[in-house]
């Protein structure tokens, strides 16, 4: 499994360098989460919950559709791929097999000075004696004690060890424990994949940057199983695949970079494993690791579960236990990472537009219907006309306020077109169709005003930012 602290955030002149034309930091994409209705703290009214976050209409949406877009690329575009949601809560005898309950641990030092605050002990830098103090009073630090990073709750009215299990820290080891059910029902066999998607909870000493690290967060994950011979080839292939379906939805390939970890860094059980990581506004961080796991899971299942977990040719009676290639991606990062590419300002006609550029298929809304103005039949014509869109892709209707404040909000949410009814439009049912990213205007029927946008959502796109 891997943990936390070794998801590290690194960022060095190149990142530096390469994110300097960038207009985007992510106090303003906060703030924008938190205008438009994106993300927002959790229980504010209480004073907000420590790297907890809700998300809004359009925030629901845009991870939805990342979610779709990982459904759509690694099951329904695939033959050797079928689907899975494990429960969030599983025997106790789960994390025994898979280690988390013995090595799932950071070590942690408490201040004994005035903050009294907790650390990570790898995240303390000596001061100029060498020496390791509170990095925020200065004050001295106790012993190192070990903390797991699983949360810890109780099943049934008493709290006892018998009682005791976990909220699962990752989703991986659900599949693994169905590997016996899947391959009894799903008449595949090695290479095959099962996929999920599903919340996980750390209970991390240090979480921050906004969404990138939670404490609950959800994964995009794949066990893909093959016989041990072909895991280094099917691992390169999940490696370029993976890359590809990101630039494929609009990511900007020179602010991607796959890094593979070095020996000190592999976990026990991994040969190789390298991280997909992002330009993020704080530097080049974890978005994805792919990593061949070898044979390690479906051993310690079988051996704590005392059931067979191979695969058995019938035809030539070869047996083995199956390697692992794991694709495991955040759909909170992912959501993160494809906001923050998408993200630009610009001057139009002396005036500041904020435009989210995101993939079509991606954004929240796909077309915002808008009458020019309130009156002379506009908004009644307008909403026939949203009504019939709606019926083909998410489509929003929007009255409040100026046509120019329309389209900023629409672009700030990344609508990639607006649909204007004006004058014209009650005199020969055409409208005009706005570009998000081109500001290119035309006119069109309303007649196949539909199959045209839906037509757009499957056809290739680039970010402008690429030029």
């Amino acid at each position: 499994m891997a943990k936390p602290n070794e998801n590290t955030e690194t960022a060095g002149s190149t990142a530096a360098d390469a994110a300097a034309g960038d207009a985007v930091t992510m106090e303003k994409i906060v703030a924008m989460c938190k205008r438009r209705g994106f993300i927002f703290q959790s229980s504010e009214i209480y004073g907000g919950l420590a790297s907890t976050y809700d998300y809004g209409h359009y925030g629901v949406l845009l991870k939805n559709n990342v979610k779709a877009e990982w459904w759509r690329s690694v099951v329904q575009e695939r033959d050797d791929m079928v689907a899975l949601d494990a429960a969030i809560l599983m025997h106790p005898k789960t994390w025994e097999a898979s280690g988390h309950l013995e090595s799932f641990t950071d070590p942690l030092v408490q201040c004994e000075g005035k903050c009294k605050k907790r650390w990570r002990l790898d995240h303390v830098e000596p001061n100029d004696k060498g020496e390791l103090v509170c990095p925020q009073c200065g004050g001295k630090l106790g012993e190192a004690r070990q903390f797991n990073l699983m949360f810890e709750t109780f099943m049934g009215p008493v709290r006892d060890d018998a009682a005791r299990i976990f909220l699962r820290p990752e989703t991986a080891q659900g599949i693994f424990v169905n590997f016996k059910n899947v391959m009894q029902f799903a008449r595949k066999k090695p290479p095959f994949g099962i996929a999920q998607i599903g919340k996980a909870f750390r209970n991390e000493i240090t979480p921050g940057n906004f969404i990138f690290r939670t404490r609950e967060f959800e994964q995009m994950e794949i066990e893909f199983f093959v016989a041990p011979a072909e895991a280094p080839e099917w691992h390169q292939r999940w490696l370029d695949d993976r890359m590809l379906w990101y630039t494929d939805l609009g990511i900007r390939a020179d602010h991607l970079m796959l890094r593979p970890h070095g020996e000190d860094e592999l976990s026990h059980y991994s040969t190789a494993t390298s991280d997909i990581e992002y330009l993020f506004p704080m530097g080049w961080s974890e978005l994805e690791g792919i990593a061949n796991r070898g044979d390690f899971d479906l051993t310690q299942h079988a051996k704590f579960s005392n059931e067979k977990l191979e695969y058995v040719d019938t035809a030539t009676g070869d047996r083995f236990v199956p390697y692992v290639i794991e694709p495991s991606a955040g759909a909170d990062r992912g959501t993160l990472a494809f906001m923050v590419d998408a993200y630009d300002e610009e001057d139009i006609e002396g005036r500041g537009r904020t435009v989210l550029r995101l993939h079509p298929r991606l954004a929240p809304v796909k077309a915002a219907v808008l009458p020019l103005v309130n009156k002379e039949g506009m908004p009644e014509k307008a909403r026939a006309v949203y009504e019939q869109l709606r019926q083909r892709i998410p489509a929003e209707f929007d009255t409040g306020g100026s046509i120019g404040k329309r389209y900023r909000r629409q672009d700030e949410i990344g609508t990639p077109w607006g649909v204007t009814i004006d004058g014209q439009t009650m005199a020969d049912d055409t409208v005009t169709l706005r570009d998000r990213d081109s500001l290119d205007q035309v006119r069109m029927p309303i007649a196949g005003l539909a199959d045209e946008l839906a037509g757009r959502l499957e056809q290739p796109w680039k970010s402008p930012k690429l030029g």
